[in-house]
């Protein structure tokens, strides 16, 4: 019995062991953490899987029970949803990157907008639709929202809407000629060859855009090496490459 319960607990830590890291990241970092998590793999032999939607979805999933090890979310608030329900590591979490809003249209659009206050952007839609984030939960559909509201765009443009479940999903809409118009992150732009940046919404009409990341209560060592890989020097380099923008350590 008792060389049986010494095989059982190697197997277990085995499987342990093996089990890598589980991330849950918006939809934004697809790309970033793709390089980010293959640069880990080959340097520590550790597997990570990302999960990747809504940091709104998410938040709800990790308070739900799923497994996460490593939240990385896109917006300040669902983190701090998280933290006050005890569910992150204490002093684990860092603001990461920032990021930037944009209007892109389809890459076949000749269209050039100068963005500030009294922006026509119900002309400029010329009949067709917004796609955006869904501005109730989503943080890029929070932000967007925030700053139509500050130019006097979004009370006009509101009903003219398509809530998409995510950033990425309404990076497609433009892409696929669905909307003429989209408001999305610059490094979502900067993936998609399929659109073109045709305005930039100013810095000043919607509070800063800050990724911040965290371990959950249940992060193991591993998580912890690779928290320590993607806050440091090396990560920032690839963050710049695909439209991120580093933050000071905080």
């Amino acid at each position: 019995m008792a060389a049986l319960l010494s095989v059982g607990a190697a197997g277990a830590g085995a499987a342990n062991a093996s089990a890598g890291v589980q991330v849950f990241a918006a939809a934004s970092l697809a790309n970033v953490l793709d390089d980010l998590d293959k640069a880990f793999t080959a340097r520590t032999g550790i597997h990570v899987t990302a999960s990747l939607a809504a940091s709104s979805l998410l938040a709800k999933q990790i308070e739900a029970g799923a497994p996460a090890d490593v939240y990385f979310s896109a917006d300040l608030q669902w983190m701090d949803y998280l933290q006050q329900r005890g569910l992150l590591r204490a002093g684990s979490r860092h603001d990461v990157v920032g990021n930037s809003l944009v209007l892109i249209a389809p890459a076949s659009s000749s269209l050039r907008v100068t963005i500030g206050p009294g922006l026509d952007l119900l002309r400029l839609l010329g009949g067709g639709r917004l796609a955006i984030a869904d501005p109730d939960s989503v943080p890029a559909g929070i932000y967007a929202r925030e700053a139509l509201r500050k130019l006097g765009a979004w009370k006009g443009v509101a009903p003219k809407v398509v809530r998409a479940e995510n950033v990425r999903a309404a990076l497609e809409y433009v892409a696929r000629g669905d909307v003429p118009l989209g408001i999305v992150y610059r490094s979502d732009a900067r993936v998609e060859k399929r659109v073109r940046v045709v305005g930039v919404l100013p810095a000043a009409s919607h509070s800063p855009i800050v990724y911040p990341v965290a371990l959950t209560h249940r992060a193991g060592p591993d998580a912890t090496r690779y928290l320590t890989f993607i806050t440091g020097a090396a990560a920032q380099r690839v963050f710049r490459k695909w439209g991120f923008q580093p933050l000071a350590s905080r």
